[in-house]
């Protein structure tokens, strides 16, 4: 993942050839490639997750984004380590896999997601609702500009991206992590108010 801190080399060089691919295919934007190239810190302290944990023959993952509509079912998720079942409702079992939909409390280095403390069953969960970044406000963006810009989003963003979608005059992106790095680089590549960077992870300090 496009993390300050922990990236392989392997990482590096996609990132580079990331950049510049981007680089050399212009922008909507005036700062063309800030998004893509925009580096972020892993968040300090304890976080919170909320989405599917998936044990399978004993690797877990903490999946944020999308769940293949299978049985049993599967996701590309972050390793989570210091889980444990013990005391956990709310699971299913099939096979080898085990899976349950919770709030997960822990830490995250930009690789790997590691519990702090015991999660709470996701039909129980009840957190405060986040402040609306839109104010209510729809965006005045053109239709056609916003599709063109949501088909930039997955290249720049890559396996920081969970899920990106129009509504309502904007072009809305769920991310891993945001420390209000990547919402910085799309204002200053597409202009304030026309991509919205919604942050999965929230900080619980």
């Amino acid at each position: 993942m496009r993390f300050t801190a922990r990236l392989s080399t392997a990482a590096l060089a996609a990132a580079s050839v990331l950049l510049i691919a981007t680089g050399c295919a212009g922008g909507t934007g005036a700062s063309a490639g800030a998004l893509a190239g925009a580096q972020i810190n892993p968040p300090v302290g304890e976080v919170v997750g909320t989405g599917t944990v998936l044990e399978v023959a004993g690797d877990v993952a903490l999946c944020l984004g999308p769940i293949a509509e299978s049985y049993p079912p599967q996701c590309d998720g972050m390793p989570l380590e210091g889980w444990s079942w013990d005391g956990v409702d709310g699971f299913e079992e099939s096979g080898d896999t085990r899976w349950g939909t919770y709030a997960v409390f822990g830490t995250f280095d930009g690789d790997v997601f590691t519990a702090t403390q015991p999660p709470i069953m996701l039909a129980l969960y009840d957190p405060m609702r986040p402040e609306d970044p839109t104010g209510e406000i729809s965006g005045n963006t053109p239709a056609a500009e916003l599709d063109a810009i949501a088909t930039e989003i997955p290249t720049a963003l890559g396996d920081l991206l969970l899920a990106t979608w129009t509504q309502d005059g904007y072009v809305w992106a769920q991310v891993i992590w945001d420390d209000g790095t990547l919402q910085s680089a799309a204002d200053a590549e597409y202009g304030d108010g026309v991509v919205i960077i919604q942050s999965a992870l929230r900080s619980l300090g």
